[in-house]
Formats: C-alpha cells, sequence, structure tokens
C-alpha cells in the first residue's frame, strides 16, 4: 500500500534540513533522479522486490498507484514529503511541472528481471 509520509525536518535560520531514515526495509542501493520530462509520463510498472521512496525535490508531480485492490493519485510538491511504494505498487509518474526534479531511493540495484510492466486489471463493482 502506498504511504504520503511527513519527513523529518529541522528549520533554522540558516535553511531546512529533511532527514530519511526508517522508512523501508533494508539498504538504500540505487538513488536516481528524473528532470526535464517534457510532460512525458514516467514508470508504468511494479517490481518483484524492489521498494521505493519518492521526493520531489522540485516543482511538482502526479504519482497514480494501483496496488490490485485500490486506485490512489498523489501530488508530490513539496521536498518533505515522500511516497513510499512496495513491490506491489504499480505507479506510473505524470504531470510533471517544468522545473521538477523527482529523486527516487531504492532498497534493489537496478534488474530489469525484477520490473512487472502489466498494469493490474480494474475490476468491476
Amino acid at each position: 500500500m502506498p504511504n504520503l509520509v511527513k519527513l523529518k525536518t529541522v528549520h533554522s535560520d540558516s535553511g531546512s534540513l529533511s532527514v530519511f531514515e526508517k522508512l523501508m526495509p533494508g539498504t538504500i542501493k540505487r538513488v536516481y533522479y528524473i528532470y526535464g520530462t517534457h510532460h512525458i509520463p514516467r514508470g508504468g510498472h511494479r517490481h518483484h522486490s524492489t521498494w521505493n521512496a519518492l521526493i520531489c525535490l522540485r516543482g511538482q508531480c502526479r504519482i497514480y498507484v494501483h496496488n490490485g485492490v485500490s486506485e490512489s493519485l498523489f501530488v508530490l510538491n513539496q521536498p518533505n514529503e515522500c511516497l513510499i511504494l512496495e513491490p506491489k505498487d504499480w505507479y506510473k509518474m505524470e504531470d510533471f511541472s517544468d522545473d521538477a526534479i523527482l529523486l527516487i531511493l531504492s532498497n534493489q540495484y537496478y534488474s530489469v528481471k525484477d520490473y512487472i510492466d502489466d498494469p493490474y486489471q480494474m475490476t468491476d463493482k
């Protein structure tokens, strides 16, 4: 289940410092960031074992998440907010502002075998 958390943040006259710790299992093994998307959606996958943490450092973007049971839509626009995604969370990153910088922290190294591109099937209610 996706989880939007406020990062522990310390404010002072010299600026703010936000801390990412103890929010997902394992250790951080991969860090990357997305920028200059020209409003093209990214992602469209879930994982077999990787947890991800998404932080929009600048600007904003939307994250659509479907975990096989429910759908959620998150707007990331604060550098002290972090969206934690479990492996079962199929997600798409979209509607990037021109100045958006989206930081992603992963607890696994990149492996194409860990990606599941097919979205969950929608269920009728």
